[in-house]
C-alpha cells in the first residue's frame, strides 16, 4: 500500500492505478478473484445481469436501467469506458458515483490486496463491485469490459446472462473468428440460470456453450423477436417460465430496437416485477452519451457516435442515409480498429470527410487515415477535433447534419468542445 493512498484525490488514485501493474489488460480471473474475496464482495441482495458482446452493451443497460428505475427499483450500473469522467463508469440511481465513495473503495481494494497486482480495469470492476455491496441495489448491471470469459466482472455469478451481438473487435485478445469470439463473450453464461443471445446470426459457439454447462438458453429470432410496423412502432413476442408472451405498439426507441428486444427477453427472467407502463416509458426515455446524440447548433445537428467497428458503422450508415440535407463526416480512430472497412461502410453515405488526429495511445493521425479511404474521395485532414468543429463552425455554408464519430475519444474531446461537462 502506498503510505500516503489516504490522502489521494480520485485523479491521484486513477493515475496511480494506471501505473501499479506493468500491463494495460490482463485476462484472467484468479488475482481479481482473490482480491474480491478478501473484500468480502457478496451481491446476493440484489439481482445481478452480466452484459457481454461487441456492440449493443451500452444501450441494453440504458435500456435496464432507465425501464427499472421508472418501475420504483433501485439500480446499480458498472460501465466503461467513461466520457470526461472516471465518476461515469459507476452509478447508482442515475446519479454518478462521488469521488469520496469511489477514493475509500479504491483504499479498500489497496489495503487488501497486498502484493496481489491489479490493472487499472481491475481497481475499477472491484470498486464498483465494494459499492454495490455496501449500498444493496435491487438490481445490479455489470458491463463486460473485454470479452467475457476472463473478462473481471465475470468474478460474479450472475442471474441473468447476455450476450448482445459477436463481431470482430479486440482481435489481438480474443481471436480473429468469430466463433472463438463467440465462445469467449459466452463464458459469461451460468449453468441452469438464463442466457440470452441478441445476435440474430450469431456463431454456434454461443449456443454450444449454453447447451454445454445446461443454460436456459433464449436466442434472437427463435424464443423472442420483434416486428417493426409501418407506422414506427414494433411488436415484441417472447417467453416467460415456457409460456409464451407479447406486446405491441411498443414506442420508436432512440436507442437500437434489436436491443430492447434482448431487453424485454430478459426482463421476463430477472424475476423483479415491472408493469407495462415502465417498459414503454423505459423504451422511450432509454438515451446514451455518444450512440447518435444530437446536438443542435443554428441550422445544424451534430450527431455523435463512438461507432469504432465494421458492426457498428453498418447501423450509424443506415442511420445517415435517412438524413436529409448535407452530411459531414468528423472521424478520428485507433489504429487497432479496422479503419478501412469502417470508412469503406460509412463514407459512401458522406457528401464531406474531415479526418482528425487523436493524441492518445494506439491513436491514429487524419494522415494514416487518410490513406485508408478505399474510394479515393478527398478529405480534409485538422490536428484535432476541436480544431476541425472550429472550422466547420466558422464555415458560413455549413448547415445538414454532421457526424462525429470513430471512438470514445472522439466523442468524448467533441463533447468538450460543446461544454457538455456532464
Amino acid at each position: 500500500m502506498n503510505p500516503i493512498a489516504k490522502k489521494f484525490s480520485l485523479s491521484q488514485w486513477l493515475s496511480w492505478m494506471e501505473q501499479c501493474h506493468p500491463s494495460e489488460i490482463e485476462l484472467g480471473l484468479d488475482r481479481v478473484s482473490a482480491v474480491s474475496q478478501l473484500l468480502a464482495i457478496d451481491l446476493s441482495s440484489s439481482k445481478v445481469v452480466t452484459v457481454a458482446g461487441t456492440n449493443g452493451k451500452g444501450s441494453t443497460v440504458s435500456y435496464l436501467d432507465a425501464i427499472y428505475k421508472h418501475a420504483g427499483y433501485s439500480v446499480g450500473c458498472f460501465t466503461s469506458p467513461h466520457f470526461l469522467h472516471y465518476n461515469e463508469r459507476v452509478r447508482i440511481d442515475a446519479l454518478n458515483a462521488s469521488d469520496e465513495q469511489l477514493c475509500a473503495a479504491f483504499e479498500r481494494i489497496d489495503q487488501a490486496r497486498g502484493q496481489i497486482p491489479l490493472t487499472y480495469f481491475e481497481f475499477g470492476t472491484l470498486a464498483a463491485l465494494v459499492i454495490f455491496t455496501e449500498l444493496k441495489p435491487d438490481l445490479v448491471l455489470l458491463e463486460v469490459g473485454l470479452g467475457g470469459r476472463l473478462d473481471a466482472v465475470n468474478i460474479i455469478d450472475a442471474d441473468i446472462s447476455i450476450v448482445t451481438t459477436v463481431a470482430l473487435d479486440h482481435m489481438d485478445w480474443l481471436g480473429d473468428d468469430r466463433e472463438i469470439i463467440g465462445r469467449e463473450k459466452s463464458g459469461v453464461y451460468r449453468a441452469n440460470k438464463p442466457a440470452i443471445c441478441g445476435d440474430l446470426n450469431p456463431p454456434l459457439s454461443v449456443s454450444g456453450y449454453a447447451t454445454e454447462i445446461g443454460a436456459e438458453f433464449y436466442q434472437a429470432g427463435q424464443q423472442f423477436s420483434y416486428e417493426i410496423k409501418e407506422n414506427g412502432c414494433w411488436d415484441w413476442r417472447g417467453a416467460k417460465t415456457g409460456v409464451s408472451v407479447a406486446l405491441t405498439e411498443l414506442p420508436k426507441p432512440n436507442l437500437p430496437i434489436q436491443n430492447a428486444s434482448t431487453v424485454l427477453q430478459a426482463i421476463q427472467c430477472i424475476g423483479l416485477s415491472v408493469n407495462e407502463e415502465s417498459i414503454r416509458v423505459g423504451i422511450e426515455m432509454a438515451s446514451l452519451t455518444g450512440r447518435m446524440q444530437l446536438i443542435q447548433d443554428g441550422a445544424t445537428n451534430y450527431w455523435l457516435d463512438v461507432a469504432h467497428n465494421p458492426e457498428a458503422a453498418t447501423l450509424l450508415a443506415e442511420r445517415v442515409s435517412l438524413m436529409e440535407g448535407e452530411v459531414t463526416l468528423v472521424l478520428g480512430m485507433l489504429a487497432d480498429k479496422d479503419c478501412r472497412q469502417v470508412m469503406d461502410i460509412i463514407t459512401p453515405k458522406i457528401d464531406r470527410i474531415c479526418l482528425v488526429d487523436l493524441h492518445v495511445p494506439r491513436g491514429q493521425t487524419a494522415s494514416e487515415l487518410e490513406g485508408c479511404i478505399s474510394s479515393g474521395a478527398s478529405a480534409e485532414k485538422y490536428s484535432s477535433v476541436k480544431k476541425a468543429l472550429i472550422a466547420l463552425k466558422n464555415d458560413d455554408n455549413l448547415s445538414g447534419n454532421v457526424i462525429i464519430a470513430g471512438s470514445f475519444f472522439t466523442v468524448s474531446d467533441a463533447l468538450t468542445v460543446f461544454g457538455k461537462e456532464g
